[in-house]
């Protein structure tokens, strides 16, 4: 009798656009100093990572491509994101903001700690204006401004569902203002200046600010973590998460 021919393999699932736009961040090379940086750090590593193959690329945002609220820090830390290749993953920011994420239930757990550790996010996007882990944690205005395009296109792929966003810190805002208009929303003139608290509608979208989550403000009590549940669960409200 003759045989049946074998069953072709199924395809992979194709990837959704914003799937996608993360694969093509990962590999962007646009900013020579950021790319001389990132991989020298991942090369030397840490005494205390030393086993750890590190990331060592621009790292994509990071949560469900439908999330109502989005949060915008500033980019990854050098033995951070840029050694777990996750957002706020492995570093001491990401302590705080996941903790308090978790305590105002849009997280799984209250840890994050390497990119396989089973963290969800419940309705939450995490995204930064720069990919790369710059020099003593500072981007350069130019830098911020060549990866801005990567930041409205996600804005704009996330524009549908998105209902509220939390920036962190003065530079996110500085970023973010110019990223939502492009990516459709309406800005006011002059751009409303940042501030720990501040709430602006831009139509429809409800736009906060936080003190970021670095370790200067968390360990001199400027961002405390009721502080910062607070900003996220009025967002998480607002958001219609609550």
């Amino acid at each position: 009798m003759p045989h049946s021919p074998p069953t072709p393999p199924t395809p992979p699932a194709p990837l959704d656009p914003l799937a996608r736009l993360d694969q093509r961040v990962s590999a962007c090379r646009a900013c020579p100093r950021l790319v001389a940086w990132r991989e020298e750090v991942a090369r030397t590593k840490r005494a205390a990572f030393a086993d750890w193959t590190y990331w060592g690329r621009p790292v994509p945002g990071f949560g469900p491509p439908d999330a109502p609220l989005l949060i915008i820090g500033l980019a990854p830390a050098a033995h951070g994101g840029n050694r777990t290749g996750r957002m706020f993953t492995g570093d001491r920011s990401g302590d705080v903001l996941y903790q308090a994420l978790y305590d105002v239930g849009l997280a799984s757990q209250p840890t994050s700690e390497r990119i396989d550790d089973g963290l969800e996010l419940y309705g939450v996007r995490i995204t930064a204006p720069v990919h790369c882990a710059p020099p003593d944690n500072r981007p350069t205005p130019e830098e911020r401004d060549t990866c801005r395009s990567w930041l409205v296109e996600e804005l704009t792929l996330l524009r549908p569902t998105a209902r509220a966003v939390v920036v962190l810190g003065a530079f996110g805002w500085q970023a973010a203002l110019p990223a939502l208009a492009e990516a459709g929303w309406s800005v006011p003139r002059p751009r409303p200046a940042f501030a720990h608290g501040t709430r602006v509608d831009l139509d429809g979208l409800d736009l906060f600010g936080c003190f970021h989550v670095s370790q200067r403000n968390t360990f001199t009590g400027r961002l405390t973590p009721e502080m910062l549940r607070d900003v996220l669960r009025t967002a998480a409200e607002a958001a219609g998460l609550r």
